[in-house]
């Protein structure tokens, strides 16, 4: 253990299950540990450096809004905050015209939640089994898996879990107590499920019956991750509140729930805010963030780079029978294995690549949009060589 892991056990918390590396730098794809060694990053914080870590046109605009102003309260004005919500507003779904913003992915969620009882007098939230939208207490009672929600009980009242991809199993439990139906486009902690091609269709229609409202869950699946600037739109679907967050600021902390005027409209004036939220220097990271995006059509280099890691995904697939299947859009995929995956992170970290996970046995995979096609046929190599010690280790 070095002399930083040391300080970090010393003083921080337990609350994260840590792999022994310790990153100090990093430029775009690539990150550095303290002892000057690089790895190829295909998990960039949990899809977080989207454009890259440390993107020069974030950086330099971290750098010139932090000589002028870092913070400003929400109760004023500010051109850095303005600036950045007209950019967010105008790249979102057609008709989510507002922004509520926040700090984080699970701030988001909990600001489309509230948005939603406000909204409809309504009380009852519909999640999806599987589901994952954070761990504060309003998106951990939407949270699906029990081993977040257990040690923290009793939770939030009025949550109920549909079948994800099932429209029936969703049918029978919205009523009209129901505020809203709330669902990751494609689910990423439970291994990047992607649903049924109507699924989200039929999950719209029966919203709009029971006059519910839609919340999409776009924090993981936005800005281009999946080959579409909102994963939302490969559906032709809209919904009434969207969350985003992970990748908007460049690295920074910052989130969003954006919805439509009128449902934005149900809150007053002090109802719902944050003493951080919409500052200046995230809100100018965000701005720099989504022009990067627009300018270098991140969307299109998702889906093109993200077709061939997948094609090069499934042959690994192909030549080894540990793993069980290939799933995913653009650059968002994952790779389910019969086995613990454990062991396998830990030797391609040896190998100067770090991948993500999802649960026990899935690697998940949430590299830079602007990641090298030589960078993914590095990890692609070395994960095949990984998976397939561990399959010889076993014959």
């Amino acid at each position: 253990m070095n002399p930083i892991e040391e300080l970090e056990e010393s003083y921080g918390a337990p609350a994260f299950k840590k792999f022994p590396l310790t990153i100090v730098r990093g430029k775009g794809s690539v990150v550095w540990d303290s002892a000057g060694k690089e790895y190829i990053d295909f998990m960039t914080g949990i899809g977080v450096a989207l454009v890259g870590h440390s993107n020069d046109s974030v950086v330099n605009a971290i750098r010139e809004q932090a000589d002028r102003l870092i913070t400003c309260h929400g109760t004023f004005y500010n051109d850095a905050r303005a600036g950045f919500m007209e950019r967010l507003v105008k790249a979102a779904p057609e008709g989510l015209g507002k922004a509520l913003l926040t700090n984080s992915g699970t701030e988001s969620v909990e600001a489309a939640i509230k948005l939603a009882r406000r909204h409809t007098a309504r009380k009852k939230i519909i999640s999806m089994k599987g589901a994952f939208h954070g761990k504060t207490y309003g998106s951990l009672s939407a949270t699906w898996n029990k081993k977040y929600r257990d040690p923290f009980g009793p939770l939030l009242e009025g949550f109920e879990f549909a079948e994800y991809g099932d429209p029936a199993s969703l049918s029978q439990l919205v009523d009209n107590d129901t505020a809203a139906v709330l669902a990751e486009p494609i689910q990423g902690e439970s291994g990047v499920i992607v649903p049924p091609a109507d699924y989200f269709k039929q999950v719209r229609e029966i919203c709009d019956k029971a006059g519910a409202l839609l919340i999409l869950d776009e924090i993981q699946t936005g800005l281009g991750r999946t080959g579409k600037m909102w994963a939302s739109e490969h559906w032709g679907v809209t919904p009434d509140i969207m969350t985003v967050s992970k990748g908007l600021g460049g690295g920074l902390p910052i989130g969003a729930a954006v919805a439509t005027d009128e449902v934005a409209g149900s809150l007053k004036g002090g109802e719902h805010t944050s003493t951080f939220a919409g500052n200046p220097l995230s809100c100018a990271a965000g701005s720099a963030t989504l022009d990067f995006i627009k300018q270098n059509d991140l969307p299109r280099q998702a889906q093109e780079k993200g077709g061939k890691m997948k094609t090069g995904l499934t042959k690994i697939a192909s030549e080894h029978k540990l793993v069980k299947e290939v799933r995913g859009l653009g650059l968002m995929l994952a790779m389910q294995t019969r086995v613990d995956i454990h062991s396998q992170l830990l030797s391609a970290e040896a190998n100067g690549v770090i991948f993500a996970y999802s649960g026990r046995d899935t690697f998940r995979f949430l590299p830079a949009l602007v990641i090298q096609e030589s960078q993914i046929s590095k990890g692609l190599e070395v994960l095949g060589r990984v998976i397939g010690e561990e399959e010889a280790n076993r014959l």
